[in-house]
């Protein structure tokens, strides 16, 4: 049935046992997996009254996100290749997150994305928003959501 699986992971606890699930779930039906970190793009500094001044350059922050996408994924990456599975990994600096990941299954061809959830609901969901929410309300491709 599918046979090539996008997991968009931030490296969060939740995030986490979604990779060791997904990990499973793909062992038992036999599909790759591609496993996805979103990098944060640098953020345009404020000034004025009250702003704090980051000295960090763009150049240091995308070192930074670079290095932390690598580890995020690399320890996705070897977990499922521990399980004997076929895993590849992808990252992209993006501010909106959920195409990121769009783009990414439709990049690699995938069929499924499997990604978590907080659950939010209420005002704090429509406050926070989510980007598992836009994923579903925007992909063409299935979406299996972990909570």
């Amino acid at each position: 049935m599918f046979k090539h699986i996008l997991v968009p992971t931030d490296g969060s606890p939740l995030s986490d046992s979604a990779v060791a699930h997904s990990i499973a779930f793909a062992k038992e039906i036999g599909a790759a997996l591609t496993f996805f970190y979103s990098q944060p793009d640098f953020p345009m500094p404020i000034y004025g009254e009250g702003a704090l001044i980051d000295p960090t350059t763009p150049e240091q922050f995308a070192q930074s996100a670079q290095q932390e996408a690598r580890r995020i994924l690399d320890h996705a990456k070897r977990a499922a290749e521990a399980e004997g599975l076929v895993a590849d990994t992808d990252t992209q600096v993006s501010e909106i997150p959920y195409e990121a990941i769009i783009s990414a299954a439709d990049r690699h061809g995938c069929d499924l994305i499997f990604m978590a959830s907080h659950g939010r609901r209420g005002i704090a969901g429509f406050i926070l928003g989510s980007e598992t929410q836009k994923v579903l309300t925007h992909s063409k491709t299935p979406v299996l959501v972990y909570r």
